[in-house]
């Protein structure tokens, strides 16, 4: 069955945290929601900012183009894990996203940043 999103209504998560709900109306205006488990919430969001940048290149034509978030903030904390410290990019309306980078990884990021601008290259791992 495929239903065509006209607009997004609500963003919930599921009393006891099993999953999260994501409400919606139809084109033909009826509303609709859809319950993802809290096991497969992490694939959809690991998958969505790939198809993104698909659908940009495929609309346009155009395989440079990247779909980049404003950065607003970040922080920087300890894991529990001490081999791992926790980055936090957020935007200013509040998406963020956290990602472990293990100590090797945390020098090279910080002499990547420093770089002048035209001498950066992408340093894929």
């Amino acid at each position: 069955m495929e239903i065509k999103v006209k607009s997004l209504t609500s963003c919930e998560v599921a009393e006891g945290g099993g999953a999260i709900s994501l409400g919606f109306e139809d084109v033909a205006g009826n509303a609709a929601a859809v319950s993802v488990s809290l096991n497969q919430v992490g694939a959809l969001i690991m998958t969505l900012p790939g198809l993104l940048e698909a659908a940009l290149k495929a609309r346009y034509g155009d395989q440079s183009l990247r779909y980049a978030y404003p950065l607003a903030s970040w922080a920087i904390e300890q894991s529990t894990d001490t081999t791992q410290r926790i980055i936090t990019l957020q935007t200013e309306d509040g998406f963020r996203v956290r990602f472990s980078i293990p100590k090797a990884e945390q020098g090279l990021l910080g002499e990547a940043l420093t770089q002048p601008t035209p001498e950066m290259s992408v340093r894929p791992n």
